[in-house]
């Protein structure tokens, strides 16, 4: 468990796992409201890069005709999966970065 507290007056790590918790909400929100914390504000942003995309995918392949439906429940099963494995890092106070969202999140961050 993080001993830092975020600007919000939150543990690092409880606000670095809400910003999993409600994906759109909570990322926009603590990047709105961290003034201090890289680790949220990573976590923040990854959250938002992270479930945008899969959104967007989940749309897609909800507009593909005779596998669409299959494709569209692979994303969600594959969106609950990062949704949980996202939340458990962030609660134990790990920097874990996704392949790609991890990487341009951690990138961002550097320009605040």
């Amino acid at each position: 468990m993080s001993p830092f507290k975020s600007s919000t007056g939150l543990p690092d790590n409880i606000a670095g796992a809400l910003c999993y918790f409600f994906p759109f909400l909570g990322g926009v929100v603590f990047l709105a409201l961290e003034k201090r914390s890289r680790f949220v504000l990573f976590h923040s942003l990854q959250s938002l890069i992270t479930f945008g995309v899969l959104m967007i995918l989940h749309v897609l392949t909800g507009l593909v005709p005779f596998l669409g439906p299959l494709m569209s429940a692979l994303v969600s099963l594959c969106s609950f999966g990062v949704w949980l494995l996202m939340i458990y890092h962030a609660l134990s106070g790990r920097w874990y970065k996704l392949p790609w969202a991890g990487d341009i999140a951690e990138s961002q961050i550097r320009h605040l």
